[in-house]
């Protein structure tokens, strides 16, 4: 009974508080002029900050959606990405297949449910691999993309995602035809594609006219582990470092958005196959999201072990997961992403860019050591995640004073610190080391205020 009234609560909520909170109320999203970035068509940032609610067509009913989705919507999400289909046919928790309307009916609650609650929802319109298996050709893709952009081409709310954990270069021309059907009919959403495991989509489609930004996929494994991840061209070391990734995908011609649409889940085993294998925790989501964004992402892609495939009992569950889909709604890490979000949109958006020369050369880690330095005209971020001190500098910025904060990603507090001159360089975490108490280091021209 508890759960079914936090249901109804979370829905009249939603229902409620949709005319303030819908983001395209401020117009369509786009890429940014600077290329970098998204942003609505009056010109507001659009920081992409994802949930994996890969199996939510197949496996939650109304109810279970509304909850879900408004749970998203407390903890700062503004898209989820889903699996659009995950078989061929695909059936849903109310037994209706994908070849048949009632299926397309319930995708039509999801989308109208996710527009309340001012979410994207970005469509893999199929997995990788069922069209690695053959289940799609080039005119089934054809029709499924023209039905596709009829039926949703007029949602506010839709990212079209072609793809789906598969290298670009497996039966490249049916994903051409699903991406130019789609485009065809529908011109008013943006376009990308989810990779396979350590690859990026720029490897394949960055000069593709129907993709507006790129997405790589920094995968599941930790540092030492690999199982035919990459694609060949990129270097097999980027392992953890997924802000290798970033540089990677911006070294390309046209300069597009990118983010990491899929790093290591919340409380999935590291290497995803053993369950014996230590899961990752909160403070790992956080070091991808921070690396990645600082590093000069568009926005980050959380996932969690239990959430993406909405376990519960009675299901068969996939990579050891052992929690109830909605008590990992709970979890510290799925809860401490909208702090991210929240921190970067308080700075001028459009300016910031990655600056590695603010951490002066040779004070710098490497892996967990490694921290990473984002910065506008007059402030600049460092993202520490194991307490290594560093020596930085201030002189990046404007301002002949700095004022210092520190930043707890785990709770969003603000610890000031005082003010210094441009000849301080030295900074040093009060954590204990290699623990994972991340922390942000801020500085801002004395002279702005940012924060309050």
């Amino acid at each position: 009974m508890k759960f079914l009234l936090s249901i109804i609560s979370l829905c009249i909520l939603a229902i409620s508080s949709q005319a303030q909170s819908a983001p395209w109320q401020h117009g369509k999203l786009e890429v940014s002029s600077n290329q970098r970035y998204l942003q609505h068509s009056d010109g507001t940032p659009f920081f992409w900050l994802g949930d994996t609610g890969w199996l939510m067509p197949e496996r939650l009913n109304r109810d279970e959606v509304s909850y879900y989705l408004g749970k998203c919507k407390d903890a700062g999400y503004n898209v989820v990405q889903v699996q659009t289909i995950n078989g061929v046919p695909a059936y849903n928790i109310y037994g209706e297949s994908s070849m048949e309307e009632g299926y397309w009916q319930h995708m039509d609650y999801i989308i109208k449910t996710a527009e309340q609650n001012g979410i994207y929802i970005g469509m893999v319109c199929i997995w990788g691999g069922l069209v690695k298996s053959g289940l799609l050709d080039t005119k089934q893709a054809q029709k499924y993309g023209e039905f596709l952009a009829n039926r949703y081409k007029d949602s506010p709310n839709i990212v079209w995602i072609i793809g789906g954990d598969i290298k670009g270069d497996v039966k490249p021309e049916v994903w051409e035809s699903l991406a130019k059907n789609i485009r065809k009919i529908d011109k008013g959403h943006l376009m990308t594609f989810h990779p396979f495991g350590r690859t990026c989509s720029a490897t394949w489609w960055n000069d593709a006219e129907w993709l507006d930004f790129n997405m790589f996929q920094s995968g599941h494994r930790r540092y030492g582990q690999q199982k035919g991840d990459g694609d060949g061209t990129l270097n097999q070391h980027f392992e953890e470092d997924n802000w290798r990734y970033v540089a990677h995908s911006q070294s390309f011609s046209p300069l597009k958005p990118v983010l990491d649409a899929e790093p290591s889940y919340e409380g999935i085993p590291q290497g995803l196959h053993d369950p014996q294998e230590a899961r990752w925790t909160a403070s790992d989501v956080r070091r991808y999201a921070y690396w990645s964004v600082f590093a000069g992402s568009c926005g980050h892609t959380y996932g969690s072990n239990s959430i993406m495939q909405f376990y519960r009992p009675g299901l068969s569950p996939a990579y050891g997961a052992d929690q109830n889909w909605w008590e990992a709604l709970e979890n510290d890490g799925f809860n401490q992403m909208k702090y991210l979000k929240e921190l970067i949109l308080k700075f001028p958006y459009f300016e910031r860019i990655n600056d590695q020369s603010i951490i002066l050369e040779g004070t710098n880690g490497e892996r967990y050591d490694y921290a990473v330095a984002t910065r506008g005209e007059d402030y600049l971020l460092i993202y520490n995640y194991s307490g290594r001190p560093m020596r930085i500098d201030l002189s990046k910025i404007s301002g002949e004073k700095k004022k210092i904060w520190w930043f707890n990603p785990s709770n969003g507090q603000y610890s000031y610190a005082g003010e210094v001159d441009n000849s301080t360089s030295f900074f040093y975490c009060d954590i204990p080391y290699g623990r994972g108490e991340d922390r942000v280091l801020i500085a801002v021209d004395a002279t702005k205020n940012y924060i309050d």
